[in-house]
C-alpha cells in the first residue's frame, strides 16, 4: 500500500512540474534554457582525452539527451543553441574551459546537440508511448546516432579524412561511453517523465 501511495505522490510531482514548466512565461522558460546550457557547459569540463584523436570523451551528451526530456522540443534545441552561440561568442563553457572563434574539430558534435535535443522534447511531448523505458532507450539513440552524424561530418570536412579515418578517430572508441549515456539518460528519464 505504501508502495502505491508512493508511486502516485511520485507520478503527481512529476506532472506537476510539466505543469509547471509549460505555465511559465517566455522570458522564465529562456531563463530556464541559460541553465541547461550552463549545466551543458559544466558537463563538457568532464573531459577525458584519447591519445589518437582529437575528440575527448565528455559528460555533455548525458546532458543534451536530458535537455529535452526536460524543457520539451523547442526551449531543448533553443538551451542547446544558446550553449553553441555564447560558446562562440568567448564565454569558456566548451570542453577544457574554451570558447570562442575559430571551431576546431569538435564543433558538429556540439552542432548536433541542437537537433538532438529537438528531436527528443518533441518525440517526449508529442507521443506518450514514448514514455517507456525501451522507446525511451531508443529514442536516446537517435539522438546519440544525430550527434555523431553532424560530428562525424563536420570532422572529416575539418579534418579531411576518409569514411575510415572518421569512423575510427570520431565515431567508434565513442559508442560503448554513449551507450552507457544514452541508457542512463533513459532510465532517468522514465524518472521524471509522467505517465500522461
Amino acid at each position: 500500500m505504501n508502495l502505491s501511495r508512493t508511486i502516485n505522490y511520485w507520478e503527481t510531482k512529476k506532472a506537476a512540474y510539466y505543469q509547471w514548466m509549460y505555465g511559465l512565461s517566455r522570458a522564465k522558460r529562456l531563463f530556464l534554457c541559460l541553465g541547461m546550457a550552463a549545466v551543458t557547459g559544466l558537463s563538457a569540463q568532464i573531459r577525458i582525452p584519447l591519445s589518437f584523436t582529437p575528440v575527448p570523451i565528455t559528460g555533455q551528451v548525458f546532458v543534451v539527451l536530458l535537455t529535452g526530456v526536460l524543457l520539451g522540443n523547442f526551449y531543448g534545441g533553443f538551451a542547446m543553441f544558446l550553449y553553441f552561440i555564447i560558446g562562440c561568442a568567448g564565454f569558456p563553457w566548451f570542453t577544457g574551459a574554451t570558447g570562442g572563434l575559430p571551431l576546431g574539430p569538435t564543433a558538429g558534435y556540439i552542432l548536433g546537440f541542437i537537433p538532438a535535443a529537438l528531436v527528443i522534447g518533441w518525440m517526449t511531448e508529442k507521443y506518450k508511448r514514448s514514455h517507456g523505458l525501451l522507446p525511451l532507450i531508443g529514442l536516446m539513440m537517435i539522438g546519440v546516432l544525430i550527434i555523431y552524424l553532424c560530428g562525424a561530418v563536420y570532422f572529416a570536412l575539418f579534418m579531411k579524412t576518409t569514411v575510415k579515418q572518421t569512423l575510427i578517430m570520431a565515431v567508434l572508441p565513442f559508442i560503448p561511453v554513449d551507450l552507457f549515456k544514452a541508457l542512463a539518460a533513459a532510465a532517468a528519464a522514465k524518472s521524471v517523465l509522467p505517465r500522461s
